[in-house]
Parts: C-alpha cells; structure tokens; sequence
C-alpha cells in the first residue's frame, strides 16, 4: 500500500466516498418508499418498482447488504485517508485526516445523500434497486450468515424476523392516513366517504336507525278512510303495518303494491293485508358491514332493529347505511338543515340527534361512544334526568349547553370547546 501513488490513493478514497454516498442515499430511500405506491407501479409493469418491491420482501437481508457494503467502504476510506495524511503531515496526519474525513464523510457521504433521498425516496430507489440487487446477490453468503448471527442475540428476547406486521394497516392507521391526506389529493367530500366506508365495521345499526319514536306506520285496525289518509300522507316508500301499537307489527307496507291495487281496482283493507310484506328483524348490535351483506344476501332493503328482548327499537334501511357513507342528501325541492352550525369561533349550535361519531369527528372530539349514539341520549344519561334549557354537562374538551328540549329529546344544544378558550 505504501508504494501506490498518492493519485490513486486519492481517487479510491474519492470513490469510496461515493459508494458510501451510495449506500447512505439507497437505506434512507428504500425505508422511505410508500409501500401501496409501490406496489402501484409494480402492477402497471414498472421493472425498477418491481425489484424495489422484491428487496423489501425481505428488509433484513437488504439492511444487512447495505450495512456490508457502507461500512466496508468506510473503513477503507479511514485506511486509506490515514495513510494519505500520515506521507502529507507526518506525526500529525492522523489527526488532520480524522478531522478531514469526518466533515467528508457526514457532508458529503450521510447528511447530502440521505437529504436527497429522504426529499425524493423514488427517483433514487429505484434506480439504485438494479445495483442493489447486484450486491444482494454478491454478497448473499455473508449476509446469510450475519442474519444468522442476529438472529441468535434476538433470541433470547423473543424477537425474529417476522416479530411485527409491517404492512398491515388498522382500520384507524387507514382512518389516519384518510384524515391526513392534503385536500389537493382527497377532497373533504372523499375523505368524509371513505371514513364512512371504513366506519362500517365499527358502526352498529342501532347508532344509524330510524328511532322507534320517529317510525311511521299505519294501523290497520283504523277504519279505512283513515288508513288512506295514513298511506296519502306518508313521504316513505314503506310503511311499518302494525295493529294498537309497533309491537303488534304484521308487515311491511310497499307504496307501489299499494299503486298497483288502486291499478287494479283492488284497493280494500283485505287487500292491503294480503299483499304486506313480512319483516326482517336485525339485532342491534349487528355492524353496518355485516347488515349491508345481509340486505344483499336476503335481497331486501329494510329490516327492524330490535333489542336482547325482542322489543323493536327502530328501522334500519339499505339508505341508512348509503347516508351513513355518503352523507345526508336532501328530498327534491327540501333545503337540507345542517346538523352543526358555528356560531362564533369555538361555539357551535348542533342538532341534538346528531350521532356522537359525527359530532367527535367533525369537531375532533373523544366524547364516549360506549353508550348512547345521541348528543341527546348521552346528555340525559350523564344528567339522569331530562334537562332544562341552560343545563351546562362538562366533558375534557368541551362544554355542552341545553337550548331546547321537547318530547323527552334534547332538540338544540350549544357546544364550547375548551381549547379555543385557552387559546
């Protein structure tokens, strides 16, 4: 080594520099890459997406190939400046090229690259996929051999290679990056809709339903004039038929059966109890995923939500479940009323039957959802008993104002969230 002039001492050490650049550039950009974006340009045929892909199958014997190969270079690189510096400097070269080489290596060899490569992850791993595959092959015996080894140390501590599940995404990791996502990529409206779609599992039935006091029906031991008036009145395409009460239900009532006995001249009470439907009852803790596979697989549209005893709670509806993703949508010619409205910055007035997913969300709250689905419900059960307007209930993040309640519901109420106070 001591024969080999000072120019190629030089240039292997230049060079050195560079393939420790190299290796520093393609660790930080290969860990950086979006895996479902490379997964993309996998499947529309990218080769380079394609080899980058097939690395990070296995991140232990890429970590371990890049390690290898950056440390080699770098422990010739110290050799290499050390002698160097030691013809240039004599007794001091070692200092002067310890100072040298450590600005060189952290510039130029680990700041520089893994900047760049952490700015653009994919203009530098891919093409540094070709070249990297090339070393894994190369150097496959002693990196099987030194994952061998670490193997061994994490035994102890029951850890391997496959102790975690890297790419498999949660419902709320899913949920994170939708709600973190720029609006320039996923609008409001699209985050909203896939939040909802991902809420499916989690949404039970009884938190979307029609409620039992909202149900409208018609009884068919009223006389008939009056079961016309009931039919003429109704704005649903479906109507609970029951007899005293909603308890006693014989069926579902479709309007366009009801159409096609006035077609038919047909139009009598006898005739209307002929062609009911019958019911489909759903339990209430049943997911909107699971009830949306079963509308499917029984071919219906609608179904009764009852409780443990048997007791109808409400209606739930294939259009529940569409409005729970896709956001309330106004009838013809009705002017949709929203359910939260800011008043002032902080100070919100809201529907008092929102559901309390809605309202956590639009509002980035963590009110409780293990028990009612309401504002209203939840309101009255912290209270145990039914409120007066200017009844205040405090949580951590807010204070919740009563501005009207009628009918046992709390109709309007005032939210204040407590960090724009502070603020």
């Amino acid at each position: 080594m001591s024969e080999l002039p000072d120019w190629l001492l030089v240039s292997v050490l230049v060079f050195c520099l560079a393939c420790s650049a190299f290796f520093s550039a393609s660790e930080t950009a290969m860990m950086s890459l979006n895996r479902y974006k490379l997964k993309h340009l996998s499947d529309e045929g990218n080769l380079a997406a394609k080899r980058a892909e097939s690395l990070l199958k296995n991140t232990e014997r890429l970590l371990a190939t890049i390690l290898l190969g950056n440390n080699f270079v770098n422990i010739l690189a110290t050799s290499l400046g050390t002698i160097i510096g030691i013809r240039w400097f004599g007794d001091m070269g070692v200092l002067v090229a310890t100072v040298v080489l450590t600005v060189l290596v952290l510039l130029f060899s680990e700041i520089a690259p893994k900047t760049f490569a952490a700015l653009f992850p994919e203009k530098t791993a891919l093409p540094a996929s070709r070249v990297l595959s090339a070393c894994l092959w190369l150097l496959s015996p002693l990196v099987w051999l030194l994952n061998k080894l670490v193997a061994l140390i994490f035994k102890p501590f029951g850890l391997g290679a496959n102790s975690s599940d890297r790419d498999v995404l949660t419902n709320e990791e899913l949920k994170t990056i939708v709600l973190s996502s720029s609006p320039q990529s996923v609008s409001q409206e699209r985050q909203d809709m896939l939040i909802g779609v991902l809420e499916l599992e989690d949404v039970s039935v009884d938190e979307v339903m029609v409620p039992r006091n909202e149900l409208e029906g018609v009884d068919l031991n009223d006389d008939w004039d009056e079961l016309v008036e009931q039919i003429t009145a109704s704005r649903h395409g479906r109507l609970l038929a029951y007899r005293d009460n909603i308890d006693q239900v014989e069926g579902m009532l479709h309007l366009r059966d009801v159409i096609t006995l006035y077609r038919d001249k047909r139009l009598n009470k006898e005739a209307l109890i002929e062609v009911l439907r019958p019911c489909v009852f759903v339990p209430e803790n049943t997911p909107l995923r699971q009830q949306l596979i079963n509308f499917r697989q029984q071919k219906q549209r609608s179904g009764l939500v009852v409780d443990e005893y048997g007791d109808i709670q409400g209606l739930i509806t294939l259009e529940d479940i569409l409005t729970h993703i896709v956001g309330d949508i106004a009838e013809e010619g009705e002017e949709e009323a929203p359910e939260i409205v800011e008043k002032t910055p902080g100070i919100f007035d809201v529907n008092g039957g929102i559901s309390l997913r809605v309202l956590n969300r639009e509002l980035g709250l963590k009110l409780p959802l293990d028990g009612p689905n309401t504002l209203s419900g939840l309101i009255v059960e912290i209270l145990g008993n039914f409120p007066k307007p200017g009844t205040e209930v405090s949580f951590d993040e807010c204070i919740v104002r009563v501005k009207s309640f009628e009918g046992g519901v709390v109709e309007q109420a005032e939210v204040e969230l407590l960090n724009s106070i502070e603020e």
